[in-house]
């Protein structure tokens, strides 16, 4: 079965090794092939836009995904993952189902389950600033001094 894609106009998307960029109009695809990477520009992370220890991990986990060899990012995804469960213990159920996801093959899952860590971590960092108001004043301060 196909998958249907609609395009906003200038939007990209990977599919396979490839980028395509659509033109200034609309436009619909239909995408038939089995164990394509496919992801949208809004799913996409960039190294400069990987700027937390979660979206680091999103972003090991997208470069598995598209990769034709996920393994090289193994030790990478690794990595990070102990360093985030040591920091937050509590992270471990969503590092788990990456995990899983991972060593299932199931990387398309993998990548949302970390999605799911990414807003994990924000919801963490919000109850942090509600609590520690000066934390916030401080982060402010040093913003309008540069």
């Amino acid at each position: 079965m196909a998958l249907k894609v609609e395009l906003k106009p200038h939007e990209r998307i990977i599919v396979g090794n490839s980028v395509i960029t659509n033109t200034d109009q609309r436009a619909r695809l239909l995408i038939d092939g089995e164990n394509v990477p496919i992801l949208r520009e809004r799913d996409i992370l960039t190294p400069e836009t990987a700027n937390t220890p979660a979206k680091l991990v999103y972003l090991a986990v997208q470069l598995m995904y598209i990769s034709p060899d996920p393994q090289t990012q193994h030790g990478t995804y690794f990595n990070l993952v102990r360093d985030i469960v040591t920091a937050v213990p509590s992270s471990w159920p969503i590092i788990e189902a990456i995990n899983n996801n991972i060593l299932n093959g199931d990387l398309y899952r993998a990548l949302k389950d970390a999605r799911k860590l990414i807003a994990y971590e924000e919801k963490l960092r919000g109850q942090y600033e509600a609590t520690h108001p000066k934390a916030e004043a401080d982060k402010d301060d040093v913003s309008t001094a540069a």
